[in-house]
């Protein structure tokens, strides 16, 4: 996705120019699609905004998928989404109902061909992200997302003039979101990595047939893991634990959504009684689990803060709001195919379960912007995997494997704006 240049707009401009003149005379002249017409054309049915001054986040629902067109205007501050030609059916007065960088938006008919949605801004923004997400099930609505931040005139300037002719945003409907459109407003020159060693402190988290703490290899895998990444001079990394800390799910969620996280990777063990299961798994977030055992993992997982006295079990409010729902749809996505690389990666250097990659619904993969995996390195139950986990020359080859897997990863995405 790409945001239109100073000297690309001001083309959009004049190419539109006589879109506008027809817009003006269809509404001078009371111009109305024919019945037959209108009845089978798209239909856009809502829209809503979301977020705060610093980022905001424009959702429009349509009967079916359309193609479209985004991009970002001065003179004043707007940002243009252009459409084929649908109907309008919003309720009187909706496009008042704003918040954050939207002061207000308006839609209509272009010409007999296009529509347009006209978002008018506090002052300029760019696009961060722009996607359009097929329905779930029949007889729900499609959504155009389109995330702006907030910038300065001089970067607004700097990123239309640096970008030269190259044209507008545009997007097909795809299951698949893509790339960022454009970079936010302070853009990271690193990738940002927030590790998340599981357990700490008073909650030792599983215990191994030898003694040996979850907390303790967990937090260890975690420094090597923070060494490897940081060693290519790319990426930066946090950690939601530097040392033997309790910390709450809540709190580990809040530290990937406060750093804006490009990638959180939460490293557990496990313990099953009996049988003879060991191996890795790569989980990732689905409200519904893809099995029995990863049901039950992450419950019990998410009732790790009841230890300090911290019951979540009934915070799941979040997840339920569209907004928060849309984000999650296309964190899960990359989620997903980050967890595909790390499997490739890891899988020469370390054995994986019958099922390395598997989902459910870990409290502690819920940051809805960020793309999060749970990594289960081996089960402590397993001399075998007890002894893997101890191991300092184990725990670096795993690391560096993870490693590149996040390389490589990182390297997709940047492709995958390259024009």
């Amino acid at each position: 996705m790409m945001l239109a240049t100073a000297s690309s707009c001001r083309v959009a401009a004049a190419r539109l120019l006589p879109g506008l003149i027809l817009a003006a005379l269809f509404l001078l002249t009371g111009f109305r699609l024919p019945a037959a017409d209108a009845a089978n054309l798209p239909v856009a049915t809502a829209a809503r905004v979301a977020g705060d001054e610093t980022r905001t986040r424009f959702v429009a629902d349509l009967t079916v998928p359309v193609g479209y067109t985004v991009y970002v205007m001065a003179n004043p501050y707007r940002v243009m989404i252009d459409l084929p030609q649908v109907s309008f059916s919003l309720p009187e007065g909706a496009g008042d109902n704003t918040r954050g960088l939207v002061k207000q938006y308006r839609f209509g008919p272009v010409d007999e061909g296009h529509s347009r949605i006209v978002i008018d801004t506090d002052g300029p923004v760019l696009i961060d992200k722009a996607f359009l997400l097929k329905p779930k099930k029949d007889g729900q609505p499609a959504h155009i997302v389109v995330d702006i931040v907030r910038t300065t005139k001089q970067a607004f300037d700097a990123k239309l003039a640096a970008e030269g002719d190259s044209g507008t945003a545009e997007a097909a409907p795809e299951d698949t979101p893509p790339a960022s459109a454009s970079a936010p407003a302070n853009p990271r020159d690193r990738k940002l990595v927030v590790i998340d060693p599981g357990h700490g402190g008073i909650d030792p988290g599983a215990i191994g047939m030898g003694k040996t703490r979850e907390k303790d290899v967990v937090l260890a895998f975690g420094l090597k893991l923070k060494k490897a990444l940081e060693a290519g001079g790319t990426i930066d990394v946090v950690m939601t634990r530097s040392d033997d800390t309790f910390l709450t799910l809540r709190d580990r969620v809040k530290v990937a959504r406060d750093k804006e996280a490009d990638l959180f990777i939460a490293i557990h063990a496990d313990t099953v009684r009996g049988g003879d299961a060991r191996g890795a798994t790569i989980y990732t977030l689905s409200e519904k689990a893809s099995d029995a055992e990863a049901e039950a993992l992450a419950h019990k997982e998410n009732r790790a803060d009841i230890i300090a006295g911290i019951d979540l079990e009934a915070e799941n409010q979040e997840v339920t709001d569209i907004l928060i729902d849309l984000a999650q749809r296309e964190s899960k996505t990359h989620s997903l195919v980050f967890a595909k690389k790390a499997v490739a990666e890891m899988s020469p250097v370390t054995a994986f379960t019958g099922k390395p990659m598997r989902s459910a619904g870990f409290m502690v993969l819920k940051a809805a912007d960020v793309p999060s995996v749970l990594i289960e390195l081996g089960f402590l139950s397993s001399k075998q995997d007890e002894s893997q986990l101890t191991s300092p020359e184990w725990q670096q080859k795993v690391a560096g494997a993870m490693g590149r897997a996040v390389e490589k990863y990182f390297a997709t995405q940047l492709a995958a704006r390259t024009p």
